[in-house]
């Protein structure tokens, strides 16, 4: 199979979907119609650049002899070298010199496609991929690192179709799980997505990133107990991440646990004291609670932050909402020649809290990217 056979078929053209954030559900649970609340998740996936790894393979290509010419294995074991020790211009230089002496080093394609996607150079590491695959057809990491660039570039099919050859060379490959996993996703295939995460969690159940986009699906499919449930797997693994937090909190308030939903929303805002969506969530259902002046309270903190972050629009929403609790707050007085019939009392609830717009926080939290993209060359030779 020629270069450019390869290529066609893995780089097939598709459509680019947007970067993913998602505006969630209107609280099911209400004291009074018109205290309505639509609330703000903080889900965001985002393909990242990837940082380098070692892995145990490509250590240990160092020492093992890759290539009958012992120059070019040599120059091999240079490049290995100097890419752990992070000198990417040496490395490349290395690797260069050792295809020179021996073109079949489908190992040092694969390191030289990871260079060159370091150094966010997506067409040529792609080529050195294909090269790898061309080389030798059973070598996985190649399949997964193309896959990677692949979904950078935006070319969501063909990443998928990557992903999926690395894994049939090797099921056991939880990063190809994770992102397989991520892109199924981002093409709106949940149901695929949520099978393919529950994969990667199987394979490897301390991956709180995993559980993390698993919990995100289950939610966007309305799976909210399943979700609220692999929240919490999250969070045993990683107790720091407050997205999750309020992500749960906003779950758990939909169900009706406003008390604990409280709690939760207090525990991101510890953790991030500057998320205005969590402030602005916590104010909310403090409100429905009937908690009005510490409602009130939090929903200034959430103006305050919203306008740090250049979100005016938002900002300005708050203010509208803060000016209705303040009318609920003073009691109302009378006019010294009138005095309010109980029907013109009902009438001033219409003032009260309207339902707040869906909204997205102006700064993203940090995003979950994709898996590191792999070293592993063992298979490559």
């Amino acid at each position: 199979m020629s270069i450019s056979t390869s290529m066609s078929l893995l780089s097939r053209k598709s459509q680019t979907q947007p970067w993913l954030h998602f505006l969630f559900h209107q609280n099911s649970v209400q004291k009074k119609p018109l205290f309505r609340l639509l609330f703000a998740f903080s889900a965001f996936l985002v393909l990242a650049a990837p940082a380098i790894t070692n892995f145990p393979g490509s250590k240990l290509l160092a020492e093992t002899a890759i290539s009958q010419d012992l120059e070019a294995a040599s120059f091999f074991q240079q490049g290995v070298t100097r890419y752990n020790r992070k000198d990417l211009q040496g490395a490349e230089y290395a690797f260069r010199q050792a295809l020179q002496r021996d073109p079949s080093l489908g190992a040092a394609l694969n390191y030289l496609g990871n260079i060159l996607m370091e150094q966010n150079r997506l067409d040529v590491a792609l080529q050195e991929y294909t090269e790898a695959i061309r080389i030798n057809p059973n070598f996985s990491e190649a399949y997964y690192n193309l896959g990677l660039v692949l979904h950078r570039q935006g070319q969501k099919d063909a990443a998928i179709t990557a992903y999926r050859q690395s894994l049939v060379i090797d099921p056991t490959k939880v990063a190809a799980l994770y992102n397989l996993g991520l892109v199924l996703y981002e093409q709106g295939q949940l149901p695929e997505a949520i099978a393919t995460y529950q994969q990667a969690i199987n394979l490897d159940s301390s991956n709180a990133n995993a559980y993390f986009n698993l919990a995100i699906a289950l939610q966007q499919q309305g799976q909210t107990e399943q979700a609220i449930a692999t929240y919490r797997q999250v969070l045993q693994s990683d107790p720091q991440n407050a997205t999750a937090y309020n992500n749960m909190a906003n779950l758990l308030a939909i169900q009706g646990q406003a008390s604990e939903a409280i709690s939760v929303y207090r525990q991101a805002i510890r953790l991030n004291p500057k998320n205005a969506s969590a402030y602005y969530n916590l104010g909310v259902t403090l409100y429905n609670q009937g908690e009005i002046k510490k409602a009130n309270g939090v929903l200034k903190r959430a103006h305050t932050e919203y306008r740090e972050q250049g979100n005016i629009e938002q900002a300005q929403k708050i203010e509208q909402l803060m000016q209705q609790i303040a009318q609920k707050i003073q009691p109302q007085q009378p006019q010294a020649s009138q005095t309010a019939t109980p029907s013109e009392a009902s009438d001033n609830t219409s003032n009260v809290i309207q339902t707040p717009e869906p909204q997205t926080p102006n700064q993203l939290e940090n995003p979950v990217s994709v898996e590191q993209q792999s070293t592993s060359t063992s298979s490559g030779q």
